[in-house]
Order: C-alpha cells, then sequence, then structure tokens
C-alpha cells in the first residue's frame, strides 16, 4: 500500500499536499481500495470558503457512497475537472491524477493537527 512520507493525512482518510499557501487534497490508496471501483465524483464547492470537517464533495463507488470532509479549512480554489469523464484516475494513482481538490488555505495551524504517514500507517494497521 502507498502512503507518501511527505504528505499529511486525515483520520477520514484523506490525504493533503501543502505547497506554500495550498493544500491538494485527495484519498487516500488505502480509501479507495475500500471504496472498490470509483464511478461518479462530484465536488459542487469550488469557490466556497469551507471550514474544516465540512463535506467538499462525495465520491460513489459501485458499492457505496462516500462523503469527503476537509482535512483544512479554507477556500476552494480548484476541482480537479478530469474526475468529471475519468472517475477511475481516483483508483489508479490517488496521489497523482486522482487529485479532487485544491485549496487555499485559511488556518495553517490546522496542519499540525493531521496525521504523519507514521501516524497514518498507524491508523490503518498498515
Amino acid at each position: 500500500m502507498n502512503i507518501p512520507a511527505e504528505l499529511k493525512y486525515t483520520k477520514d482518510h484523506e490525504w493533503v499536499r501543502i505547497e506554500g499557501n495550498t493544500a491538494t487534497i485527495g484519498i487516500t490508496d488505502f480509501a479507495q481500495g475500500e471504496l472498490g471501483d470509483i464511478v461518479f465524483v462530484e465536488i459542487e464547492t469550488e469557490g466556497d470558503s469551507l471550514a474544516q470537517h465540512d463535506v467538499f464533495g462525495t465520491v460513489e463507488a459501485v458499492k457505496t457512497v462516500s462523503d469527503l470532509f476537509m482535512p483544512v479549512s479554507g477556500e476552494v480554489s480548484e476541482f480537479n475537472k478530469n474526475l468529471e469523464t475519468n472517475p477511475e484516475q481516483v483508483n489508479a494513482d490517488p496521489y497523482g491524477a486522482g487529485w479532487m481538490i485544491k485549496v487555499t488555505l485559511s488556518n495553517n495551524s490546522e496542519i499540525d493537527g493531521l496525521l504523519s504517514a507514521d501516524d497514518y500507517k498507524t491508523l490503518i494497521g498498515a
């Protein structure tokens, strides 16, 4: 299972890549594996300012629909529009082409509360 050391993680299985004041967010390799084949990603929060833990969208797999939670507060500045026609990218490359949103951070201190790769491995028993 792929759990990149340079990323931060949440207990809800989102990952976060911090670059300056921008956070790129997606779901983890573990999450996509648990969900199975992803058939639809719905994100209608582009341009919205959301608080940490707010729902920013949903991901639909063959067997279930799951909410996606904001790991950090901020404005959703971009949605990966490639997922509208290729939602399977989340399964194939969850940390690359399968990213979901980019957020302009509003509270950088929230980053400190996210899980490290080692903490996330412990959480999922990897």
